[in-house]
């Protein structure tokens, strides 16, 4: 009875997710494309495949990215494998583009109501699905129960903010976790989380985002930049709305001692949506503004004087976080500063760039901790304390390269926790 009313609440809403796709694709035209995808509507036909279709859901720019060498793994070990790939993200979307082989498909996840889900079953009829890391919907979950589809977690988190609103919402939330065939979890203290909610827990097998490899080629170019900007560069990376404003603040109210000056600041908002609010952002606060978008062969001259203004790099391109990775020192971890859990620090250390991170890192709970107990990134509690900190270790080349060569070590010994995802997955399939 419980499911029903939820179903009755998402039907309700299906109207209101028009409204939203419509003023969403105004800022990025991707949304608006296949919206029928949405309820459940598909166009393409569904041939035979000369193996099993496997189903796998990358809500996201970060989860698609993660799932890139699990996707190669699988490939591997099932022969004529179709992927059929579903996103909710448009740039999850662009991104999962790169992933398709022939005969592969990619649609939107379908909208949570017991018909949407069901139609998305019944048409694509995938051997298994792969849910990656926090994505979970009743609906979803209870058509593939009810059509003989296993459905997994995998590279499965969940923290203990989300947990308690998950136990909030046990009379919908618990149902779904046990009806999952198998839960894969990063760490032990997900394991012990997703336990809580009723999962069935198949094992502890770590992070997947360790094994991504960042784009040689765009970290090679990047640190070739970075030595001809005749200073050092400290990137907030992938920041979130409220803290580039703190960001600028700092940074004018440290800029008596030169440290706006001294340091070449590079800002790369998370959400692409944002780039042209971040530009006027920097401008409302006194900043020259130098845009990737508008370089050529290279960032600008970085030489100011005390009569200049400090001119901030804003990485306005999607696409080249190994890039802007190589170009930095020192990172700054976007969604630290707010209470937003922090994003993904370990492709940070897979480029062997250090971090300063701030108070809140919940989303990556583990791997920070992991991360600053290893010397791979430090922890501050503000901001304000961020550029300190960052500036200090760019002023300390000994400290700095060690801090380099700690990050390169931590990505490096975490690593492996695609191929054992990968087997599980293959063994389920086999039985």
């Amino acid at each position: 009875m419980t499911r029903l009313f939820y179903n009755f609440l998402m039907w309700l809403a299906q109207p209101l997710l028009r409204l939203k796709l419509a003023r969403r694709g105004q800022r990025e035209p991707g949304y608006l494309h296949a919206v029928a995808e949405r309820f459940g509507r598909y166009d393409q036909p569904v041939p035979e495949a000369a193996g099993p279709t496997v189903w796998l859901h990358a809500v996201s720019l970060g989860e698609t990215r993660a799932a890139v060498q699990l996707v190669l793994a699988l490939r591997s070990r099932l022969p004529g494998m179709r992927l059929l790939l579903t996103h909710g993200t448009a740039t999850g979307r662009a991104e999962g583009q790169k992933l398709l082989q022939a005969g592969d498909i990619q649609c939107w996840q379908p909208w949570d109501t017991s018909a949407c889900a069901a139609r998305f079953v019944a048409h694509f009829r995938p051997r298994i699905g792969i849910l990656m890391e926090t994505e979970l919907w009743p609906n979803l979950v209870a058509a593939c129960a009810q059509a003989g589809v296993p459905l997994v977690l995998g590279n499965a988190r969940l923290s203990e903010k989300s947990l308690n609103w998950s136990r909030r919402l046990g009379w919908l939330a618990r149902p779904a976790y046990r009806s999952l065939t198998a839960v894969w979890a990063q760490t032990q203290d997900d394991a012990k989380r997703l336990s809580a909610m009723g999962a069935r827990v198949q094992g502890i097998l770590g992070n997947l985002k360790f094994d991504a490899t960042p784009d040689a080629g765009q970290v090679q170019m990047g640190r070739a930049w970075h030595a001809t900007t005749g200073r050092p560069v400290i990137m907030f990376a992938s920041s979130r709305e409220g803290e580039e404003a703190a960001l600028l603040q700092a940074l004018n109210a440290t800029d008596s001692v030169g440290v706006a000056r001294a340091v070449q600041w590079l800002v790369v908002p998370r959400h692409p949506q944002r780039f042209e609010e971040v530009a006027a952002l920097m401008a409302q606060h006194g900043f020259a503004v130098s845009r990737r978008s508008q370089w050529r062969g290279g960032p600008p001259a970085a030489a100011v004087t005390q009569a200049e203004q400090p001119t901030l790099w804003l990485g306005d391109s999607l696409g080249e976080m190994a890039l802007y990775y190589g170009l930095s020192d020192v990172a700054l971890l976007g969604g630290s500063f707010e209470a937003l859990g922090g994003q993904n620090l370990i492709e940070a250390a897979a480029c062997a760039c250090p971090v300063v991170m701030g108070p809140h890192t919940f989303n990556f709970a583990e791997a920070a901790e992991l991360a600053r107990a290893s010397g791979a990134a430090e922890r501050v509690t503000s901001l304000r304390e961020a550029v300190r900190a960052a500036s200090a270790l760019v002023g300390d080349p000994s400290r700095l390269s060690g801090a380099r060569q700690a990050a390169d070590a931590f990505a490096l010994a975490h690593q492996g926790a695609t191929g054992r995802l990968a087997d599980a997955i293959c063994r389920l399939i086999e039985k």
